[in-house]
């Protein structure tokens, strides 16, 4: 599937980049040396330009094979990256999706992940015809629990360790 831009308002959902006009890479490197993020993203190590544009290349290839919708969460007079947002394990047959977000530092507490979350779910069900869509947290991670509060997810399960979230469309 080709990437979707999305303006969300306050922000505009676009593909990561990194070309001669817009390049995101040193955002995503300063983003993914906060230790927050770090640890809430353990398998993606950023640390230097070509982590960076391995990164935002994985991103490009999963929009391309339908395994994940990403969007670069950006200010919309200036593209500067805010974060990212994304329906991963996309499962288009099923129905199904996970939906992720990070927040750069500096942009957290202000309700950019309830803004965005909300946008990439009804993108989901609205343009890929999803029936439902999951999230899971730390259990202790009031932020993320806050976050799928607000966008109207309901508890699912907890093993102690992970809460998982669900919302389907509405009416459904």
């Amino acid at each position: 599937m080709e990437p979707v831009e999305i303006n969300a308002g306050e922000y505009y959902l676009r593909q990561l980049r990194a070309d001669r006009l817009l390049d995101d890479r040193p955002a995503l490197i300063s983003a993914f040396a906060d230790p927050l993020l770090r640890a809430l993203g353990p398998d993606y190590a950023v640390d230097t330009l070509a982590d960076a544009d391995a990164y935002v290349r994985r991103r490009a290839e999963e929009w391309a094979s339908d395994r994940r919708c990403s969007w670069a969460v950006a200010e919309p007079t200036t593209g500067e990256l805010l974060g990212e947002v994304g329906l991963a394990d996309l499962d288009l047959a099923n129905g199904t999706a996970d939906v992720t977000v990070w927040v750069a530092p500096a942009r957290r507490r202000t309700g950019l992940a309830s803004t965005v979350v909300d946008t990439a779910v009804r993108f989901g069900f609205g343009a890929l015809d999803l029936r439902e869509v999951a999230c899971s947290h730390a259990a202790d991670d009031a932020a993320s629990r806050a976050v799928a509060q607000r966008c109207g997810f309901t508890p699912r399960d907890s093993d102690g360790n992970e809460v998982r979230w669900g919302r389907r469309p509405s009416g459904a």
